[in-house]
């Protein structure tokens, strides 16, 4: 069974277990090096997570060069009738924010391995180390799944707008600071991003976080618009309204490093 037609964004290891050699797959490891080399799933290529952000301060979070995309996606083997399937070992903030990627390349065939590898067998590990693919990519990149802060702005108080914070509550309530602001964005529900993973079940996203978001205002009629510190912890958010169907959500990858040490941003506490 090589096909992923028809299945849904999260898929389970049961889902993904006979169809690890389509040759369609790109299976993407966002653990870390130790991790990925102590055993991975077979096949899947290590991506260093850092290297899905810019990191440079005092928002690193934003999107990473065209260059260095460019670059990344290269040693992916990237193409056009891929079929990416990514995980991490956290419940899904990395893979999410590697999601976020895919749709501003305009890639929209992927899976998340819901649980990533905490969920996966362990008699099914591998420790072999795929090579790099060879050749260039060229990529073209798009606005729409990004929310900057001039536009994040834009929207403040709008009754279509639901700006999802997926921060501990300390930072939101501004208890702990960690720009030159603290606080939280006008008008954000906070949300913790690990309240959204079922701690029981290998830290699979919660079966119930439809009703969550809907009891919190964050519903599909809105334009969701999510973040963090740095878009990491907020990839998890994103993968979530993705998963649910929701048809407008962007990341403000910029999040609180930016927004917090902003002179023209408001805030609130």
């Amino acid at each position: 069974m090589t096909d992923f037609s028809g299945l849904p964004l999260v898929i389970e290891p049961a889902e993904l277990l006979p169809r690890l050699d389509s040759p369609q797959l790109i299976l993407v490891d966002l653990t870390s090096a130790n991790r990925y080399g102590s055993g991975h799933i077979p096949g899947a290529r290590f991506v260093e997570p850092k290297r899905t952000q810019l990191g440079q301060p005092p928002a690193p979070g934003l999107l990473p060069a065209r260059a260095d995309l460019e670059k990344l996606f290269a040693e992916l083997g990237h193409r056009d009738d891929a079929v990416y399937v990514v995980y991490d070992d956290e419940g899904g903030g990395w893979a999410g924010r590697f999601i976020w990627l895919l749709d501003v390349i305009g890639h929209g065939r992927y899976h998340y391995l819901n649980g990533g590898i905490q969920a996966w067998p362990a008699d099914k590990l591998s420790t072999e180390v795929p090579p790099h693919a060879t050749g260039t990519v060229k990529l073209t990149l798009h606005a729409e799944p990004t929310a900057t802060r001039e536009y994040l702005q834009s929207r403040l108080g709008a009754a279509d707008l639901a700006i999802w914070d997926a921060r501990a509550p300390g930072e939101y309530r501004g208890e702990k600071v960690l720009a030159a602001k603290g606080g939280h964005i006008p008008g954000a529900v906070n949300f913790e991003w690990t309240a959204g993973m079922d701690m029981n079940d290998h830290l699979r996203i919660r079966k119930d976080m439809a009703e969550i978001l809907h009891g919190l205002g964050i519903t599909p009629d809105k334009e969701v618009i999510t973040h963090c510190q740095t878009h990491h912890r907020s990839g998890f958010t994103y993968l979530v309204a993705k998963s649910l169907g929701y048809p407008r959500v962007k990341a403000y990858a910029g999040s609180w490093g930016e927004w917090g040490n902003h002179p023209d941003t408001p805030v609130d506490v």
